[in-house]
């Protein structure tokens, strides 16, 4: 067999490949055989039928047709690994030439992984929020765990702020909606968690009173549409708050005083921003990483890229929700063209950011460990909803596992990229990332949110096929 390679463009290759016939015999004999279980022929066992036989009745065309078919993915990628090719997607194939007995000749344009120089990126500055608590954040978190342990006592009237059980019914023309009726709901008068219109229609009644408003439908079968409601009051309770003091450090904590209790809330907040903080540096300095290289994408990967980013958001986010895209776009005020140029862009992004990242791997000679692989996939488990065990099982079968372990290896690289880069804060301090622990882990995360490399969603699917 011989090949050459013409370059057509920074990211697609043509190979030309020449193959003699006689390299075609076995693909050839397997062509006879398979003939042979199809086809039946008088006089002649099943799977006995002689080659010149079936040639004379069903024509030599016929087999060669599917000598080659059989023989076209072997030769290619023997092409392939000659050429050192790093190859995207499925080449588009075209037979020039076949000379029964003589000769075989075919090319295959196909996208490749273009060459990329990584840039010198020991120059990159940015700039983070600065890691400040404020104590109007701390009392902010001891006063949402105060919420937690409200209780509730019995009330004549509903007041704002009270709890209310009730009973809805929803009319559209003066006929009950199918989904428009509900019993014993619980709802906080001010919360705006349910209809337009209800806290001023409740405001006021008894247990046992009753009410009659109209508001606009926020979903089920009729929504958008203007609906007579009727709510009925079951039960009204009010909220009460325990003080804050010692005592209620000791029932909602495992501290003694409040004062603990608010250090505590301080040093979570403080974590809390510290891993934001971290997330932001990643974020920031592969944006500038990307500025300062130049990176061709294949206009096929791009628009495989797209659409799978499309169908992805269609048949799982917003499934999920109850949505379909028309729904989706009119609440995220986008025109549909609006959207596709902004899936195109985050493609774009994902793409180049992938193509990056593992050239840096490369010459990094960056490697993934069994124990950060294990780690990676109990992340990945956790957001799936799956056990790692059930998450681990439809990731093998899925033949996922390259692309978990490319996650964490681009995960490691952008944390070498951040290392190197110089990050300040608002106040204009040196930020230090490296005593972070978990750096590679988030930065692996950064990595992912850019490239949308969905292992998770296809070990869902693995799972529930």
């Amino acid at each position: 067999m011989k090949s050459a390679v013409e370059t057509l463009n920074p990211t697609r290759v043509r190979l030309s490949i020449e193959v003699p016939f006689e390299e075609l015999k076995d693909s050839l004999d397997a062509a006879y055989k398979k003939i042979n279980q199809q086809v039946t022929v008088k006089g002649f066992r099943k799977g006995k039928i002689p080659a010149r036989v079936i040639d004379q009745r069903f024509g030599r065309g016929a087999v060669l047709e599917e000598a080659v078919n059989d023989a076209l993915p072997k030769f290619y990628t023997e092409a392939v690994n000659e050429g050192e090719l790093n190859v995207l997607g499925q080449p588009e194939v075209d037979i020039t030439e076949l000379k029964d007995g003589e000769l075989l000749a075919f090319t295959a344009e196909v996208d490749v992984r273009p060459e990329i120089e990584i840039p010198d990126y020991s120059g990159i500055e940015v700039t983070v929020d600065a890691l400040e608590v404020t104590d109007e954040e701390v009392e902010k978190a001891v006063e949402q765990l105060r919420e937690r342990f409200a209780s509730t006592n019995p009330v004549e009237r509903a007041a704002d702020g009270d709890v209310v059980t009730i009973d809805l019914e929803a009319k559209v023309d003066g006929e009950v909606l199918e989904d428009g009726v509900a019993a014993g709901v619980s709802y906080t008068i001010g919360s705006g968690e349910l209809l337009d219109g209800i806290d001023e229609a409740v405001t006021g009644l008894e247990a046992g009173g009753e009410a009659t408003f109209t508001s606009q439908l926020k979903g089920g079968s009729a929504e958008g549409k203007d609906a007579e409601v009727t709510v009925k009051v079951t039960a009204v309770a009010a909220r009460e708050l325990p003080e804050l003091d010692d005592d209620f450090a000791q029932m909602a904590s495992e501290f003694d005083t409040l004062d603990e209790l608010k250090a505590d809330s301080r040093k979570r907040l403080e974590s809390t921003k510290q891993y934001d903080q971290a997330t932001q540096a990643q974020e920031r300095v592969l944006e500038e990483l990307l500025k300062l290289a130049e990176i061709p994408i294949p206009e096929k990967l791009l628009a495989d890229e797209v659409q799978t980013r499309k169908h992805n958001l269609e048949h799982h986010q917003l499934g999920q929700m109850g949505l379909d895209l028309e729904k989706y776009l009119e609440i995220q005020g986008k025109t549909l063209e609006e959207f596709e140029n902004e899936t195109s862009e985050q493609a774009v992004k994902g793409i180049k950011t992938q193509f990056l990242l593992d050239e840096i791997v490369n010459k990094e000679k960056l490697n993934v460990n069994q124990e950060e692989l294990t780690e990676h996939l109990m992340r990945r488990a956790a957001s799936s909803g799956m056990s790692p065990d059930q998450f681990a099982q439809a990731v093998v079968e899925g033949g996922q596992v390259p692309m978990l372990v490319g996650e964490v290896a681009r995960g490691k690289a952008l944390a070498v990229v951040v290392e190197a880069a110089k990050v300040v804060d608002t106040n204009g301090e040196v930020v230090d990332l490296e005593d972070d622990e978990d750096e590679a882990a988030e930065a692996t995360e950064t990595a992912e949110a850019a490239t949308e490399e969905k292992a998770d969603e296809k070990a869902e699917e693995k799972n529930e096929a």
